[in-house]
């Protein structure tokens, strides 16, 4: 029961942090898919570096354990690439979509009544898939620092620094 409280909790708090950055907004969006307005990557990118400070910190403590699913390549680019179009055609992520709905954005039901749709048809059509589509190119339950032969940390510190000088890019060209 506790963990559900926890979950709807960190779901509000992410919520009310998606509107504060202003990246529920179509103009935000749009600007993102045109590479014009960073201010989406910049929001997913702190999160991605707090997520995984977060994440390992208390996975090295043993306070979580990960669970981790297998990489497949087959499904990575079939689900990027429809995660895309459907970004691109409405404007809105899943995650903003939600977001939107909850300001009073009535066109963000399209998308999520299109997403529900487009979960049934996958549920529908899931054994052809994992029998075709979603075993291409699978290597497992695999990680970047894995596959690296390194420290999570050695990563983890990599991926900030990386992320840290794209934000100073951003900024100094005004996105």
């Amino acid at each position: 029961m506790m963990s559900l409280l926890y979950g709807l909790v960190s779901g509000i708090l992410f919520g009310v942090l998606l509107q504060r950055a202003e990246v529920l907004r179509y103009d935000r969006q749009v600007g993102a898919l045109r590479l014009m307005d960073m201010t989406i990557f910049k929001f997913m990118l702190t999160a991605i570096m707090v997520a995984s400070v977060g994440i390992y910190f208390l996975k090295d403590m043993g306070i979580v354990s990960l669970s981790l699913k297998a990489t497949g390549f087959g499904a990575q680019i079939v689900g990027g690439t429809l995660f895309g179009i459907g970004w691109g055609l409405l404007g809105y992520c899943p995650g903003t979509a939600g977001g939107a709905l909850g300001e009073g954005r009535l066109d963000a039901a399209w998308g999520l009544l299109g997403m529900l749709a487009g979960g049934a048809v996958y549920a529908a059509i899931y054994p052809a898939l994992k029998a075709t589509v979603l075993g291409l190119g699978n290597v497992g339950k695999v990680t970047l620092p894995q596959v690296m032969g390194v420290s999570h940390w050695v990563v983890i510190v990599a991926m900030i620094v990386l992320f840290l000088g794209a934000f100073r890019v951003f900024e100094k060209k005004g996105l």
